[in-house]
Order: C-alpha cells, then structure tokens, then sequence
C-alpha cells in the first residue's frame, strides 16, 4: 500500500563508477544473448538476492530455473520493504550486502552517484521491456537495473454514480456534484501535503520537475516555477479551503479510500495498490483529466533489480536478472502477486486485456518516470508542505511558491 513518498537523498560525495557501459554503445556485441557465455563460464557459483516477503514466490521461481539451467545457487534473503534501501546502501558502502536488490527506480540517483551499483547490459534484450521502465533505471546514459513492473496513478470511477471521466478537471467536478453524493471527487492530501499524488495535475500546467534534454533525459535544471508553476499555484489555492475545498488537507489517504469505498464520492485518484481495496465495486479505471493546458501526467514508478558494484558475481547476476527475472513466466507470476502491469511487453500485454490494468496503462502514456536524481531529495519536502500552505488558505499563493523554488534552488546548491 502506498499512503504517501517522501524522499531523502543520502549525503556524500559522488565516487568513480568502474567498467560502465551503455547499452547503446556501438562496440558491444548486443546481437548474441549474455545466457551462452555467462552460464558456460561460471556454472556453480552462489549469488544472493534481497527480496520482501511479498515478491518471494516469484523469485523462488526464477531461482528454481536458473539452478536447473545452469548449476548456479541463488539464496533469497527477505528483507522489509522500508529497510532495504538504507541498508543496501550502508552494507554495500562498506563492499558487503547481497548480490542483488530488488527496489524502486528512484533509488538509482543516490546509489549511482555513491558507487554502489553496477551497470547491467540488457544486450538483445532491451527490445522485449517497456522503454520507459529501462529508461527509469538509466543514469546519465548507462542502464543499472532490470526492470519488472511498472505503476502509475489514474482515476477510479464508480460506474454506478457517474458514467465517465471527462478531460478536464473541471468538468470532472461539474459531474461529481450531478452525481449528488458527498465529495464530487476526492484524493488524499494530508497535512503535509502530498506533491506525488498531486503532480499530474501540476504536471498539466508546467511538465517535468526537471528540464529534460534531447532525449527526454532529465537535467539537473529545476521545472517548477515561473509563470506556469505560479498558475499551478494559484489553482491549489482556488480549490483548497479558502477556495472550493475540493483538496482538503484534512484527507488522508484512509479517509480518501473509505470515502470512495462508501460511495460517498464517484472519483477517485489513486494507484494500482488501491485495487484490493475497491473488490466487489462496479468500478473502471480511467485517464487523469488535466487542470492545466497540457496532459495530466502522472508520475511513473518502476520495480526492478540492481547489482551490487562490490559483488565478485557480476556475471551471474546479470544473467539471473536479464534472462530469469526477465522471463514471461516470472513477470507474469509477478504481475499476479502485485497487481502492477509488467515491465516485460509479453507479459504487460496479456495482463492489460484486463480493463483495470489497461485503464492505468492508458492513463500511464503520458507518464514520466519519477525523478532519481540525488537533486530530487532537496525536493519533496519543500514540495508538499508549500502545497499544503496554499491549500489551508489565507496565504499569497504566488509569493508562497517562489520562496519555494528559492528554498529548493538553495538546497540543491548545498
């Protein structure tokens, strides 16, 4: 279940990777699959993996096969889903830590930068995953991680109070009040805000946190400010409670969800973790509608595995991830613990004849993976408190948000 992000990026200065590679180098053999040579050459060998409990089952499986294929051990170590971050970085720092770590991409900035991870090369491979999820675990040109499934907001609409989402914002609101129930939409705020949850909306008045270069890469230039981030700005403040109080930071995510869960609401904005929630419901998933004049575009969160930069088992833990985690019948296995559409297209593909999976996947088009830059940590707490001030009322919404691009800029600059 995921309630709300908040991110801190870790300190320290940024140490050299060795034996990089890109996986669109001309001078690599991409053509011929890593499996032939990997497995030829290291049969035997053990490598171990950190997993949570949730995900294990699959992974059992991908173990099973690759012992059978190749004579190689795989011991999986399940770990909590809130430790392991901290705790890879601080055991891999020191040349400790499992082999492999299963995570979210936005990890990748502060692991990279730290020297905690090895590139992956995906080789032929690379065709077969969604090219945003590879994207997502891209650094600066050179791929870290395989990727397994992929997650982004959408709207749940109660098929039963309203028979569509509309396209814009508004409209959408126009609709929940015909609907004559008590929340024409609602969405989890908090009283520190939630920038995660609100940020296709504000993605539809200014685009990417970032400046993204040629190719749609970010920079290190922050994207928040100016005239559109101002717009945004001004919208929070004319919907929050000194405005329409639409956006309530008395809503959490509890109250959000059992709000919709009772009917009291025909819109929701929520994820994939949601869908448990919601069984027994005559519901449909449903592209965001955009409050500016651009797309609603959520962010998009990607599960995969890194390499430990200090393992003596590189090889085979690149073979296990491309080839093995990488399968259709792993993805697949995933797909049905998580309820998240897969990174694999085979497997995405069958999971989205599914309206509710091909609901996020429509509304995901538009979706820019999160930011792993080690820079986005100056971020997210300036972030949600600014929006959670704006929406309380009574402050100037404008002067509130540059101070906030100011405090970020700071930060970052430390």
């Amino acid at each position: 279940m995921r309630r709300s992000i908040a991110l801190i990026a870790t300190a320290g200065l940024a140490l050299t990777l060795a034996a990089c590679s890109n996986n669109g180098s001309s001078d690599k053999n991409t053509d011929k699959p890593t499996t032939t040579t990997i497995t030829e050459a290291a049969a035997g060998g053990k490598i171990v993996i950190w997993t949570d409990a949730n995900r294990e089952p699959a992974f059992k499986i991908a173990a099973e096969n690759y012992k059978k294929d190749t004579g190689n051990e795989v011991e999986l170590v399940v770990k909590e889903n809130d430790q392991m971050r901290s705790e890879f970085a601080s055991q891999a720092a020191a040349g400790k830590g499992p082999d492999v770590v299963f995570g979210a991409h936005d990890w990748l900035g502060e692991f990279v930068t730290n020297g905690l991870v090895a590139p992956v090369e995906l080789g032929a491979k690379v065709s077969e995953f969604n090219k945003l999820a590879v994207n997502a675990f891209t650094y600066e040109g050179t791929t870290y991680g395989v990727p397994y499934a992929v997650e982004n907001l959408a709207i749940y609409r109660n098929a039963d109070l309203v028979d569509s989402t509309p396209a814009t914002f508004d409209e959408m609101i126009a609709k929940g009040k015909a609907a004559g129930v008590q929340y024409p939409f609602i969405m989890q705020v908090g009283a520190d805000g939630d920038p995660y949850t609100m940020y296709p909306f504000e993605a539809s008045f200014s685009g990417p946190v970032f400046e993204l270069d040629g190719d749609k890469n970010y920079t290190k230039k922050l994207n928040l400010g100016g005239d559109k981030g101002k717009a945004f700005a001004e919208w929070l403040a004319a919907n929050g409670q000194g405005g329409t109080n639409i956006l309530d930071t008395n809503v959490t995510y509890d109250i959000a969800v059992d709000a919709f869960k009772a009917g009291k609401s025909p819109y929701i904005l929520g994820g994939p973790w949601m869908i448990n929630d919601f069984k027994g419901m005559n519901i449909a998933v449903d592209p965001i509608p955009a409050a500016g004049d651009m797309p609603a575009a959520p962010f998009l969160g990607v599960q995969g595995g890194f390499i430990n930069a200090g393992s003596a088992n590189q090889l085979l833990a690149t073979d296990f991830l491309v080839n093995y985690v990488g399968s259709k019948q792993v993805q697949d296995k995933l797909y049905e613990i998580g309820q998240r559409v897969p990174a694999l297209t085979e497997s995405a593909d069958a999971a989205t004849k599914d309206p509710l999976m091909a609901g996020f996947a429509k509304a995901g088009e538009a979706a820019l993976p999160m930011p792993s830059l080690p820079e986005m940590g100056a971020v997210w707490s300036f972030w949600g408190k600014t929006e959670s001030q704006i929406l309380a009322g009574g402050a100037d919404a404008g002067a509130v948000w540059e101070k906030m691009i100011s405090d970020i800029e700071a930060e970052m600059n430390k």
